[in-house]
């Protein structure tokens, strides 16, 4: 049988795919002579190798470390002066609050009207008190001050009792009021009102008792603490209020008197405040404004305070 013929194509591929390899080879063992370049090293071969004689630098200074990024801090609200910071403990101390006359006085004009001996003297059981013009009356002024007050010196641990807390339809009269010290056997007493006088006169005093010895008053013991006390209650009242002296009464913001049943009779250091003057446009702006009765109470307790710290 005759063998098939091939094509010339095919003849010459055989060929070439013959001669290739034997070119390839010829050309490598050329390169290996003709190229002396090293062949780069592998990165593995690189760290095993022998390390290089030690080239003299300067040293670096050690890297610092970056700052780490602060968290910005709010600035902190201011604290008021008139707070201490570390409110003084007045644990095992009792105060007594009497809130001036009462809302509920000009529904009983007979019972409040009644006249009661004050030892050098009679007065009426007490009185409606005096109002803003636009009709604040003060015992509710007195009331909610007193309240407020209670609420600092409770949280400061003393105890504090009310003369009147919106608990009674009337008075008490001013006899009762000044025996409430001693029967709630009290440090110290402090009664809280607003003034009615000129409306063009304006500011704060501190009424404070003259030494009264008469009847069934004897009120000697008391005089010189409720002094202290009057001196501590200008000073912490206006700090915490920024409400100035009286130019319409009193001397440099106090008054020492001997008509008021509620000073000659107590048995406890006793002070009045006359935390402005109702009657007056300024004054009566403060005075029915919420956040200033909070100073005002701020200002009788941290008054009440100092005065029970320092005795």
């Amino acid at each position: 049988m005759t063998p098939p013929r091939r094509s010339p194509l095919l003849r010459a591929t055989t060929v070439v795919a013959a001669v290739v390899p034997l070119c390839t080879a010829g050309w490598l063992g050329w390169r290996a002579l003709d190229d002396p370049a090293p062949t780069p090293t592998p990165a593995a071969a690189v760290r095993s190798a022998a390390p290089a004689a030690p080239v003299e630098t300067t040293p670096l200074s050690p890297p610092v470390a970056a700052a780490p990024t602060a968290t910005p801090t709010p600035t902190p609200t201011p604290t008021p002066t008139t707070a201490p910071t570390t409110a003084p403990t007045l644990a095992g101390r009792t105060v007594l609050l009497d809130p001036g006359h009462n809302p509920g006085n000009v529904q009983h004009p007979t019972e409040i009207n009644r006249q009661v001996d004050i030892g050098n003297g009679r007065k009426e059981c007490d009185t409606t008190g005096t109002e803003t013009n636009a009709g604040y009356s003060e015992a509710e002024y007195t009331l909610d001050v007193s309240r407020r007050a209670r609420a600092i010196l409770t949280a400061r641990g003393a105890t504090v009792v009310l003369v009147q807390d919106g608990d009674r339809p009337w008075g008490p009269c001013v006899d009762e009021r000044a025996r409430a010290g001693a029967e709630a056997h009290a440090d110290v007493a402090l009664s809280v009102h607003g003034d009615g006088g000129p409306g063009s006169g304006s500011g704060f005093h501190v009424i404070m008792p003259a030494k009264v010895v008469a009847g069934k008053a004897d009120n000697s013991a008391i005089v010189e603490p409720s002094h202290r006390l009057g001196l501590l209650l200008r000073e912490r009242f206006h700090a915490a209020t920024g409400e100035p002296y009286a130019d319409y009464t009193a001397s440099e913001g106090l008054d020492t008197r001997s008509d008021l049943g509620g000073l000659n009779l107590s048995a406890v250091p006793k002070v009045f405040i006359e935390c402005g003057n109702m009657r007056n446009s300024t004054d009566a702006k403060r005075m029915t404004d919420p956040q200033w009765r909070q100073q005002a109470a701020q200002g009788i307790a941290d008054a009440l305070t100092a005065y029970l710290t320092s005795s």
